[in-house]
C-alpha cells in the first residue's frame, strides 16, 4: 500500500489513494493511524474496501470508434474520453436512463429510420417546445420543423458512426420506467403525470431486453459491449426501491455476460463508488450524484482497466491539450 520513500521512511500513498483520505486533517490522520511495519517503515492504512476489476479481454486501442450510451454517468464519462482524444460519440438521442429506452435507440441506429411529424410531441409544463418520447429533452426544439431537422441529422451522423465502431459503452441508469399507451418513453417531457404508468422491470425482462440488444451489437463478433450500472442514486425511487432496481440491472448483466463471455464485459463503476468511495465527500451537493473527485477516479479506473500505459500517458497529453485550448487569458 503507497509508495516508500528510497532508504526507507514514511510510505506515501499512490495518486488514486491520496483521494481515498480525507482533504481536511490528512496530518492527524496519518499521524494517528499510521502503523509501523516490522522493517520500521510507516504505511498508511487503508481506509476503504478495494473493488477488484477483471482483466479485460481485449484493450481499447485509440483508434477505435466508441459509441457511449445511458444515464448522465455515461455523459461524465463519455465527456472524459473525448477530452482524451477518443473517437467517442456519447448518447446521440441525449440522456438514457433505462433497459427499454437504451435498446429502442440501438434499434433506431441499426435501421437508421427518420423521425416522422407523428413522432413529435408538445411539451407541457408551459414549455411549449416539440420534442419527441424517443429523446431527452435537450433535443427539444420551438417547432416541429426544427426538432426533426436536428434529431434527424443527429440519427444520420449517429448510423453512420454505430457501423463502424468497434465498441460501446452501455451506463443503465434505472429499471424503472414510465410506460405510455403500452410502451417505454425515454422522458416523459413534463407532460401530465395522468399519461403515464410507472412500473418496475423484472430480471426476465431486463434479461430478454439486453440479450436481443447485445445480439445486435455484436452482428456475431462485430462489436463489443461494456456494461456498467450507474452509481447515481435514484432516491425518487427511494432507497430500497432504488437498491431493487439496481440489482435488477445486475442480475440482467450478468446473464447476459455468462451467455456471451467473449464479446460482453462488465466494468464496476457501481461497486467502486458503493464501495471504495463510500463516504458522502464522494456526493454532490445533491447527496445523488456522484462529486467531480468520484467520477475521476471511476474515470481513471476505468482508463487503468482498458487502455496501455502508453496509450494513457498520450490520452493524458490530449487532455491537458484539450485543457490549454479551453484556457482564457484574463488580459
Amino acid at each position: 500500500m503507497g509508495r516508500s520513500r528510497p532508504g526507507g521512511g514514511l510510505s506515501y500513498p499512490t495518486k488514486l489513494q491520496k483521494k481515498l483520505i480525507a482533504p481536511v486533517g490528512t496530518v492527524i490522520i496519518l499521524d494517528i493511524f499510521a502503523k509501523t511495519s516490522s522493517h520500521g517503515h510507516f504505511s498508511v492504512m487503508q481506509f476503504s474496501t478495494p473493488v477488484s476489476v477483471k482483466e479485460p479481454s481485449q484493450r481499447i486501442g485509440l483508434g477505435e470508434k466508441i459509441l457511449v450510451l445511458g444515464s448522465c454517468f455515461a455523459d461524465s464519462v463519455g465527456e472524459r474520453m473525448v477530452r482524451s482524444g477518443l473517437h467517442a460519440l456519447v448518447n446521440p438521442f441525449g440522456t438514457l436512463y433505462n433497459p427499454v429506452s437504451i435498446s429502442n435507440s440501438v434499434s433506431r441506429l441499426q435501421c437508421g429510420i427518420p423521425f416522422r411529424e407523428e413522432e413529435c410531441v408538445r411539451m407541457g409544463a408551459g414549455a411549449d417546445l416539440v420534442c419527441s418520447f424517443s429523446h431527452h429533452t435537450s433535443f427539444a426544439r420551438a417547432s416541429e420543423e426544427e426538432f426533426l431537422l436536428n434529431a434527424n441529422r443527429a440519427l444520420e451522423e449517429a448510423s453512420a458512426f454505430y457501423r463502424e465502431c468497434s465498441l460501446v459503452i452501455i451506463t443503465l441508469g434505472t429499471a424503472w420506467c414510465f410506460w405510455r399507451e403500452g410502451e417505454v418513453v425515454s422522458n416523459c417531457l413534463k407532460r401530465n403525470a395522468s399519461e403515464f404508468q410507472r412500473k418496475l422491470l423484472s430480471p426476465e425482462h431486463v434479461r430478454i431486453v439486453l440479450d436481443r440488444m447485445t445480439e445486435g451489437i455484436s452482428e456475431g463478433g462485430k462489436r463489443r459491449v461494456i456494461f456498467t450500472v450507474s452509481p447515481v442514486r435514484h432516491l425518487a425511487d427511494t432507497a430500497h426501491g432504488n437498491q431493487i432496481s439496481k440489482s435488477t440491472l445486475l442480475l440482467g448483466v450478468d446473464s447476459v455476460m455468462a451467455k456471451n463471455p467473449s464479446s460482453v464485459e462488465y466494468f464496476p463503476s457501481y461497486e467502486i463508488m458503493m464501495d471504495e468511495l463510500r463516504d458522502y465527500r464522494f456526493y454532490d451537493a445533491d447527496m445523488v450524484h456522484p462529486s467531480d473527485v468520484a467520477v475521476e477516479y471511476i474515470w481513471e479506473r476505468f482508463r487503468e482497466t482498458y487502455f496501455t500505459p502508453s496509450d494513457i500517458e498520450k490520452m493524458k497529453e490530449a487532455e491537458r491539450a484539450w485543457k490549454r485550448s479551453r484556457h482564457r487569458p484574463m488580459h
